[in-house]
């Protein structure tokens, strides 16, 4: 540069020029090579073609694409190297389109193309998915002589896998005659990227049986296979390989082998690569991190991100967000804490892909307090983070909010398909349907066809009660996955239609899909709420020697409720005590509840010591016991009982009920008269109880549960909160409306014999769905046939 500086412009050559250009370029010295340009334009040096391309070279590998595309574009001769050095440099910065163009260009030109324009402009259309264009290109570089060029056919390959076209890839592989090393690497990447980690692996074997070298490229697509399949043992020969190679110390190979050692879940061996790594990047510690986090194991993440602190590493946001899926999976709400106060401490809190994983583990661990404090907090949202809320409210018994929330959201950006599958429950749960129905709309206008909208639907229609329209709505799903067959069985399960559900799940085994221990939940259910014992004791069997699936409490738990629904009391009890597992608070209550179907106190007595050993709290069993001993009028022992729960501190869940009308969803708690329409209501549930006792039907007083005379027990009954929604109904429903009620306890037996007695003096069917299942009655009778 000083020489240059130095020198008359008469002493100069262009060919000078060039040199001290490509020097530049060399060191990548940008503001020299601009002063040496600067030079050329004040010597008033005529840029020929030589020089015109030295110029471009300089610029466009100093990173200045913008300068050396407007020498390009004022130079009048241009050999096809600079053409194809423009467009390679467009497809590095990612700007495929302008690659194409001037290919483009240089064909109108009748520019004389080599291979290497051709392995460019495959590469750019591989990239932008354009299959149609680059079958053209295929067709132009047969017509031109192409396809006997190495370089050509391995782009041609690669464009052919990029665009999910594994034939023809293959097929172009087994023609070629004349094959290297990018040839059968290739081949082995484009099956792995495309699932066909087996087949990757199969052309690898070739390749090193045809003495074949491979190069770092070959093994590290041979260990992302491996890490795919899940083959431990071959992924250790490869590491063996490549020992012998020398691969190890290569920071590519080193990442990738211990990636595959943390996804094959072999940690030690995840770590004794970690070790020995000379240099590590931020890979290797997330490729750790993600093991544990695949593992469950998010107390060892956390360990990482302490290790890598100290040691001055920072987090990316994929390490992170993979040590929040961990603690999501494990619901280590503290260790979930710890990595929030890390995310703050490090500025991370902005990051929206952070954030979201943020709110997932909140939501997962049932903190919605928190995931809503990150939430409020976020400058920017997506419609993940609206989902992410919109879901944990569902999933974490929070309908209301999930409703609240999706209202909100119509407003901000546009709910997905996914919005609407964690919307859905929010409604079935509340047993919404107007709601519902609305959200199915605007499904149905939107265009949501996805397969987890239509199992939502399916879902949501069940639980409304409307199973009529979920069994439609089911038959019009024309491809049937787990889920939409699970659904369907535990749907007929809790409307008391056993048999149908059977036929469903049989219909799920002749389609070719295997049921799983939910399924045989969802089946035992529906023996048990039919009646059915000889088919649940089959299926039970079925599950543990024909699909050998190992029974989990749940299991036993439908099987001793079966048992205690249909009378063989003793034998559930048996039943129990035979269980190779220890029976839950669960397991012995649903025998309580037989015993108080079934008015065995002694039993009774027996079972509930159990029940209280293993869950002394719950208000509930207590609850139930009393029941017993009141129906039984065994008026002493209710006041013990009521004593204990007193020194205990124990309060028990009040009756609730409600009803939607109008989009509105009315409340009722037992005992209350605070509702507007108390004195209307209580006027219906009068003029229905004189009816009723007319045609000889009388108040089931047991159900009051205190020791008074009728007359207060009757009163006491007339308070029950499903009694005051069904009359809230009738009074506010159309008479051709059926009038739906939903329930948080088990519907009483003196509100059952009365709902059925309003379906037949007032002609209205109705749906009451308590904690256990559905109830339809209809001109006098109710679905459960007793069963409840």
């Amino acid at each position: 540069m000083e020489l240059l500086s130095m020198a008359e412009k008469s002493e100069l050559e262009s060919n000078t020029y060039c040199s001290v250009l490509q020097l530049c370029a060399d060191l990548k010295s940008l503001k020299d090579g601009k002063k040496v340009h600067s030079v050329i334009n004040s010597n008033d040096v005529v840029v020929d073609e030589a020089l015109g391309s030295k110029l471009v070279f300089f610029y466009v590998t100093c990173g200045d694409l913008k300068d050396g595309r407007r020498i390009f574009d004022n130079m009048a001769e241009k050999k096809v190297f600079l053409w194809n050095l423009m467009a390679n440099e467009y497809a590095k910065v990612g700007d495929y389109k302008e690659s194409m163009s001037l290919f483009k260009k240089m064909v109108e030109t009748g520019i004389e193309l080599n291979s290497y324009a051709f392995s460019c402009v495959l590469k750019c259309l591989a990239a932008l998915g354009d299959l149609t264009e680059g079958e053209c290109v295929h067709g132009y570089l047969l017509k031109l002589g192409f396809a006997r060029y190495n370089s050509v056919v391995n782009s041609l390959i690669a464009f052919y896998f990029k665009g999910k076209r594994v034939e023809n890839a293959s097929k172009l592989f087994d023609e070629l005659s004349d094959r290297d090393v990018i040839s059968w690497n290739s081949m082995i990447s484009g099956y792995v990227a495309n699932g066909l980690a087996e087949k990757g692996m199969e052309v690898f074997k070739e390749m090193l049986c045809l003495g074949i070298d491979v190069d770092l490229a070959t093994v590290v697509s041979v260990l992302v296979g491996c890490a795919n399949l899940g083959t431990l043992s071959f992924g250790k020969v490869v590491h063996g390989l490549s020992i012998k190679a020398s691969f190890e110390g290569k920071l590519r190979f080193d990442n990738t082998l211990l990636d595959m050692y943390s996804k094959c879940g072999d940690m030690d061996g995840a770590f004794r690569v970690f070790e020995k790594m000379g240099e590590r990047s931020v890979v290797s510690w997330t490729s750790m991190i993600a093991g544990y986090t695949r593992s469950g194991q998010s107390d060892g993440a956390i360990r990482w991100l302490r290790q890598m602190e100290r040691e001055g590493v920072k987090l990316d946001a994929v390490a992170i967000t993979s040590i929040l899926h961990a603690c999501a999976r494990n619901g280590s709400l503290e260790n979930g804490k710890d990595v929030h106060d890390y995310i703050k401490a490090n500025g991370m809190d902005s990051n929206l892909f952070v954030c979201n994983a943020l709110m997932d583990m909140y939501a997962k661990c049932g903190s919605m307090e928190d995931a809503n404090s990150v939430f409020s907090q976020m400058t920017v949202k997506d419609v993940i983070s609206w989902n992410t809320m919109i879901g944990g409210y569902s999933k974490n018994c929070l309908p209301n909010e999930a409703l609240e929330l999706f209202a909100a959201m119509i407003e901000e950006p546009k709910p997905d398909s996914r919005t609407m599958a964690c919307i859905l429950p929010a409604c079935a749960s509340l047993a919404a349907l107007e709601r519902g129905k609305e959200i199915h709309g605007h499904i149905l206008r939107n265009g949501y066809s996805d397969q987890h909208v239509a199992n939502a639907l399916v879902d949501l229609y069940v639980k409304c009660g409307v199973l009529s329209l979920a069994c439609l709505l089911f038959d019009m799903i024309s491809s049937k996955d787990f889920v939409s067959w699970t659904v369907m069985i535990a749907g007929y399960g809790m409307h008391g239609f056993g048999k149908e559900a059977i036929a469903t799940f049989n219909e799920m085994r002749n389609a070719g899909i295997e049921p799983d221990e939910v399924s045989f939940i969802s089946i035992l259910y529906a023996c048990s709420h039919s009646g059915l014992i000889e088919e649940g004791e089959r299926f039970f069997n079925i599950m543990r020697y024909d699909c050998n699936i190992e029974p989990k409490l749940e299991h036993y738990a439908c099987m001793v409720d079966l048992l205690s629904r249909t009378g063989n009391l003793s034998k559930a009890y048996k039943f129990i005590e035979r269980m190779p597992i220890e029976p839950d608070a669960t397991i012995w209550g649903s025998l309580l509840c037989g015993c108080r179907t079934y008015l065995d106190v002694e039993l009774a007595e027996k079972v509930a010591e159990r029940v209280f050993e293993l869950e002394p709290e719950n208000t509930g069993y207590y609850v139930l016991l009393a029941n017993i001993y009141a129906e039984a009028e065994k008026w002493e022992e209710v006041k013990k009982l009521r004593e204990k729960i007193g020194r205990r501190g124990l309060r028990k869940n009040p009756g609730c009920s409600w009803i939607e009308t109008k989009g509105k969803v009315n409340v009722f708690v037992a005992g209350d008269n605070s509702h507007p329409q108390t004195k209307n209501i209580e006027s219906i549930l009068k003029k229905l109880r004189r009816k009723m006792k007319e045609e000889g039907y009388y108040p089931k007083t047991k159900y009051a549960l205190i020791n008074a005379d009728d007359r207060q027990k009757e009163i006491a009954l007339c308070g029950h909160s499903e009694k005051l929604a069904m009359a809230y109904g009738l009074l506010r429903l159309p008479p051709n409306k059926t009038i739906r009620v939903t329930k948080n306890l088990r519907i009483c037996g003196d509100c059952h014999e009365m709902a059925k007695f309003i379906s037949k003096e007032t002609g209205r069917e109705i749906v009451v769905r308590d904690s256990n299942r559905f109830h339809q009655f209809k001109d006098g009778n109710c679905s459960c046939i007793g069963f409840w």
